[in-house]
């Protein structure tokens, strides 16, 4: 037995009984909107109202049998119902209760993941401002390249999730479409105003147009957001594995007492949740891939897409459900090192100054060819001998020309540039 239609948790979105309240409430809805049409006896709906269950087991006895699961359906609410059961799913084909319950339980799921969503975006801004002003160096392929802020890398971060909250709530808005229109989509045995009826009642819009399912793209649409959203997380956890190497150690996942990283190396401390949402991340991309494969069914419609959708729509929503807590948690705890930010800033020994001298050549007067083959000369002395820039610099007669020692000086020990702009980033960020 169930009680009456609830809006349920995540896990419980995609339980037996929360699907089969929805489709119990869909068809009395159905009946609701024939009575007011004169077509079945308000009394009979009122009984209908009143009477209507099911019970898990019991369907799933009968659909031993008639190896179909609206008609097990319809059969044992039918004797619950008695004799006025003969008007529920008058004019109705299977996936009328299908495709709407379907979309009832992605939008209820989206509206889960969406204040998710919401939450992972506060805890991003808070930890952005908190690193605001934090020094690390900025990566391309991996080499350093300039200084940067870890505030700015969360920023980043906070900037994409605002895109996958506006993508999702766009793919909330084109999943909440429902379908009360018969075998083929043409009304035959039915007034559309069902089908008005049903979908306002449930917080859907009624679908334009429809064969026996409700259009594909929509779901692909729904299910392609979530895998972009996995992708999104998948980054951060990403940065975050390449910051807690132990070589680079510029943030760290948070290690509680009594946890282990190794059963054989009692010294490990892994981003084990990072590694797990990247993992993660290839799940609800394939998932995206195989709803983009259910789009182009036979005709008005064929079956080839609802045993894939049993599978990947419970599956992407928990799964990213899952990761959000994760992700939230990580960023929330996250352990940052700035002492060893600046360490492997210093590391290169003055390298990522290299493009500040050369413009700085560049503003002395001699063509920006000649500037960087200069400053490359330097640089690979740098490279190869460790010895810091500033020193192959001066060393060369060349550079020496163009500029004094304290002037070169200057810009090694100055770097106010790193700042000037952070302000203005965040600005246009929000933050």
């Amino acid at each position: 037995m169930i009680e009456r239609y609830t809006r349920p948790e995540m896990g419980n979105i995609w339980s037996e009984q929360n699907k089969y309240a929805i489709w119990l409430e869909i068809e009395i809805l159905a009946c609701e909107a024939q009575s007011n049409l004169g077509i079945i006896p308000a009394e009979a709906v009122r009984e209908i109202r009143t009477k209507a269950q099911f019970d898990v087991a019991r369907i799933l006895e009968i659909e031993e049998t008639t190896k179909h699961d609206v008609i097990a359906f319809l059969t044992n609410v039918a004797e619950y119902v008695g004799e006025n059961s003969r008007f529920i799913h008058m004019g109705m084909t299977s996936s009328d209760v299908l495709d709407t319950c379907l979309a009832v339980q992605l939008k209820q799921a989206g509206e889960l993941l969406l204040a998710d969503m919401l939450r992972l975006k506060d805890v991003l801004a808070r930890r952005a401002g908190e690193f605001k002003y934090t020094l690390c160096v900025g990566r391309s392929h991996g080499i350093h390249a300039e200084p940067t802020t870890f505030g700015l890398k969360i920023a980043l971060w906070y900037e994409e999730c605002k895109r996958n909250i506006k993508r999702l709530e766009e793919s909330i808005r084109i999943i909440s479409t429902g379908m009360i229109s018969g075998a083929v989509g043409t009304f035959e045995h039915l007034s559309p105003k069902v089908e008005e009826y049903v979908c306002e009642k449930l917080g859907l819009s009624p679908a334009p147009v429809s064969t026996q399912v409700i259009q594909r793209d929509r779901h692909t649409e729904y299910m392609t957001t979530l895998a972009i959203i996995g992708s999104s997380l998948e980054k951060i956890a990403t940065e975050i594995r390449h910051l807690q190497r132990t070589e680079v150690l510029e943030a760290e996942e948070f290690f509680s007492k009594g946890q282990k990283g190794s059963s054989a190396m009692p010294h490990k401390r892994n981003p084990i949740v990072s590694e797990r949402i990247c993992g993660l991340a290839r799940l609800l991309r394939a998932n995206s891939m195989a709803a983009m494969e259910n789009n182009a069914l036979w005709h008005e419609r064929d079956i080839s897409h609802s045993s894939v959708e049993r599978v990947i729509c419970p599956d992407s929503t928990i799964t990213l459900n899952y990761m959000l807590h994760l992700a939230i948690n990580l960023v929330d705890r996250l352990l940052v090192y700035p002492d060893n930010m600046l360490r492997n800033i210093n590391i290169t020994h003055g390298l990522v100054f290299s493009q500040t001298v050369l413009l700085e050549l560049v503003r002395r007067g001699i063509s920006r060819e000649d500037s960087y083959a200069l400053v490359q000369q330097a640089a690979m002395r740098t490279w190869a001998e460790r010895i810091p820039l500033f020193d192959t610099l001066q060393e060369n007669e060349d550079v020496m020309k163009l500029i004094t020692a304290e002037e070169l000086r200057a810009i090694f020990e100055s770097g106010k540039g790193i700042f000037k702009s952070v302000d203005y980033i965040f600005e246009r960020c929000g933050l």
